[in-house]
């Protein structure tokens, strides 16, 4: 491709891009309009000042007529009213678009972003993602404020300037001409240059932003291996490559804009001495000349601001596409068109032929079949990596398996919506996720119109209750980010009053006490029996007694089904799970840890 191509696709690239930033103020479309013209209304009585002003100067200097002077003078202050008046009901507007089309955006972003499947957020840092939910679609206004706007003031205000500078004198407007064809090449090389670089910075602060959430987020852990300094100075770098090229993109900037000053500054030297000599010859009033150099000066400021403005839109545009590349991520798991909702489940889920694979990698499941009869409880066991937490990410369609399918009460769950299916379903994993806010929301969180009543019941099955009275606020404490104010065995008791009062058919629990102490441990092993109480329940574990007393255990190994039974029929088969057991257990009233 030549540079010309190059560039051409670049500006057909910000037309589309700009096509789709207005697109968004469609709603609000007779307030921007209302806006837009009157501001051309305010442009348009601003070209009528220069004659005010040129028939101000004659009466005075020619004509000698007072009241003449007196008349164009009060004139002269009400085009200014009228025009400050318009002005400020059109930028007021234009501004109350850009605000309400912002909001409008923030809110469909996140809202996309929520519709993303995990595939999504495993390849991305999510600094990256609140940099663009943030940073980027502030830039946007920018686009929509001062681009559309401003270029059909300018244009009008540079169509009537030029032709009523030609009306006064046609040699004297061929000097300022001579400026326009120089100054339009300058804007379209350095407007591209600048998109670029904006690009550019809105990724470097992306990822100066995924840094400090990242560092910030594990606050814990980078305390205790002392790496405070480490985790500054990654920071610092992030954001002095930031500093630099955003330096870069100043420079450009400022010699762009100071070329384009120089140039014009020049021309109305030129035009100041030209038109004193046209004065002088009487081919000129002084009203004319001084009328000429306001329009003159208003052509500069209007090609200055075109320049300014195409830098600004091209900021913005670098922005844009970030925003408008992330609304164009599908979805990795959609419903059918034809999906039915899932109003009642008893439980059952039936596993067939299931294959699976991350990005087309090696297979992580290998034709997993079974059966799992409503409430009863299923345990996989097995060693790291065999496929244990994937198989339980693809009941709720977390992912969609390769080939095979799963039933739900003789459903196939690609054929029912998502939400539907999960709203059957629970989990309390091993590293529970709790919210930064009151006890009361997140236990709430498993249903949000719970009663006081059912909220304070959920805690009590969860064996949470007696803990959240002894809190400063009871169950409108806050827990600090993540719960970090709440030990181990708390979040996951929390964790489980949440479950209980999602009321859910299916339960899925991955590893949900192997971090915990006896102590907690026997706490939470309580309150999940009550939790897995006629409920289709599926438990990744390495404690025996949840083990033991599973229905039916699945022994995985290397995304294969390797063996199946009961606890004593698998000790007596003198298989791998035989073998993980003379491992991990030291005799049968000493319990340990399972890999």
């Amino acid at each position: 491709m030549t540079k010309e191509s190059k560039e051409n696709k670049s500006i057909k690239s910000l037309w589309l891009t700009l096509k789709d930033i207005f697109a968004l103020s469609k709603p609000y479309r007779r307030r921007f309009y209302f806006a837009t013209v009157a501001t051309l209304v305010a442009s348009g009585i601003w070209l009528t000042v220069p004659l005010g002003l040129r028939e101000l100067l004659d009466a005075v200097f020619e004509a000698g007529n007072n009241e003449l002077l007196n008349w164009l003078a009060i004139g002269l202050f009400a085009l200014f009213v009228f025009q400050a008046a318009f002005s400020f009901f059109g930028n007021y507007h234009l501004e109350w678009v850009g605000e309400r089309v912002i909001t409008d955006l923030r809110k469909k972003v996140y809202e996309h972003l929520h519709r993303l499947g995990f595939k999504f957020f495993a390849e991305r840092r999510l600094g990256e993602i609140t940099s663009r939910l943030t940073n980027d679609v502030g830039s946007i206004r920018t686009a929509l404020t001062d681009s559309l706007p401003q270029l059909l003031t300018i244009t009008f205000s540079l169509i009537g300037s030029v032709s009523l500078m030609v009306v006064l004198n046609w040699r004297l407007s061929l000097v300022i001409f001579l400026t326009v064809p120089f100054v339009t090449l300058a804007t379209r090389y350095f407007g591209q240059k600048i998109r670029h670089l904006s690009k550019d910075i809105q990724d470097e602060l992306a990822n100066s932003t995924a840094v400090a959430e990242d560092a910030l987020g594990a606050v814990r852990l980078v305390k205790a291996f002392v790496r405070e300094d480490y985790e500054v100075n990654r920071y610092k770098d992030a954001v002095e490559k930031l500093f630099v090229t955003a330096r870069r993109k100043v420079v450009l900037t400022q010699f762009f804009w100071s070329g384009v000053g120089i140039m014009f500054m020049s021309t109305l030297v030129i035009i100041f001495w030209y038109g004193g000599k046209e004065v002088l010859a009487e081919r000129l009033t002084a009203g004319d000349l001084v009328a000429f150099i306001i329009y003159a000066l208003n052509i500069s400021r209007s090609i200055s601001q075109t320049s300014r403005l195409y830098t600004a839109v091209n900021t913005a545009a670098g922005a844009s596409e970030r925003i408008f590349e992330l609304l164009e991520e599908t979805p990795e798991i959609e419903n059918d068109r034809n999906a039915e909702v899932l109003s009642s489940v008893n439980g059952e889920v039936e596993v067939e032929d299931l294959w699976f694979s991350y990005e087309g990698n090696k297979e992580v499941l290998k034709g997993i079949s079974f059966k799992v009869e409503a409430g009863k409880t299923v345990a996989l066991v097995g060693p790291s990596g065999a496929g244990k937490t994937t198989l339980l990410n693809l009941i709720p369609r977390f992912y969609d398996p390769e080939t095979g399918a799963i039933y739900v009460d003789g459903k196939n769950i690609q054929h029912v919506t998502f939400k539907s299916l999960r709203n059957h379903i629970s989990i309390v994993p091993q590293e529970v996720h709790l919210f930064g806010t009151t006890i009361r929301e997140n236990i709430m969180y498993g249903k949000l119109d719970a009663t006081e009543q059912e909220v304070i019941q959920a805690a009590k099955d969860a064996n949470a209750h007696d803990f959240i009275l002894q809190t400063e606020h009871g169950y409108d404490s806050m827990i600090g980010e993540k719960g970090v104010k709440l030990s181990g065995g708390q979040r996951q008791r929390l964790a489980i009053a949440r479950a209980i009062l999602k009321d859910p058919a299916i339960l899925l629990l991955d590893e949900a006490t192997s971090s915990l102490d006896s102590e907690s441990e026997a706490q939470v092993q309580e309150a999940l029996g009550r939790l897995m109480k006629d409920r289709t329940t599926f438990v990744i574990a390495h404690r025996l007694s949840t083990v033991q007393h599973a229905d039916q255990i699945l022994v995985l190994d290397e995304g294969e089904i390797v063996e199946r039974g009961s606890h004593l029929e698998l000790i007596e088969q003198n298989g791998l799970y035989s073998h993980l057991y003379e491992l991990q257990f030291r005799d049968l009233d000493q319990p340990e840890r399972m890999v």
